[in-house]
């Protein structure tokens, strides 16, 4: 917990770069590998390697994912051989992998490699009770930030509780920092 906590958001990597980017490279390996180059796996060692939006990984990168998972080896892209490495797990998408799996986008012996703790979160809508204590905690947030920020009056947060929320808490994000730009008095 006290080692590296690496990021890796799957959807923003475009396909063909995402198998160098996870497990590095070696030089020649692609085009414009001048020199041998780490991956995300390698700086995570010791600490935790996130894979933010895994259900867009391609399929043919799921594969090496699930050696990387069994037996703790990368192999950088163009490398002959591969090296042991100690990292923490952790994915996370938006989308139901399960029923990716069945539309055989997702591999199914890679969605129950990853499962050993499955947090379901439920979209915004359906956590009404969260709202008050997230948005407190995004002006807050915003406020050592430096953005502007107000503080929720009673209307306000029986507005707020009126809305669905289909963007969930990066959509009340996005609400709470532009309405706070328009506040007066902090409110």
């Amino acid at each position: 917990r006290k080692g590296p906590f690496i990021a890796v958001n799957c959807a923003a990597i475009p396909a063909t770069l995402l198998e160098s980017e996870i497990f590095g490279h070696c030089k020649g390996a692609l085009t414009g590998a001048h020199q041998d180059r780490k991956g995300y796996a390698d700086a995570a060692v010791g600490g935790t390697l996130f894979l933010d939006e895994i259900g867009e990984m391609p399929l043919e990168l799921q594969s090496k994912l699930l050696r990387f998972l069994e037996n703790g080896e990368v192999r950088p892209v163009g490398a002959n051989v591969a090296h042991q490495v100690d990292v923490r797990m952790v994915a996370a998408s938006n989308r139901d992998l399960l029923a990716r799996v069945k539309e055989r986008a997702f591999r199914e012996d890679l969605y129950y490699r990853l499962a050993v703790l499955v947090v379901d979160l439920p979209p915004l809508r359906d956590r009404g009770g969260d709202l008050e204590l997230l948005a407190t905690f995004i002006l807050r947030q915003s406020a050592e930030s430096g953005l502007p920020s107000g503080t929720l009056t009673e209307p306000a947060m029986k507005a707020l509780g009126q809305h669905s929320w289909p963007g969930n808490v990066r959509e009340l994000q996005n609400v709470l920092v532009g309405a706070s730009a328009f506040c007066k008095d902090g409110q």
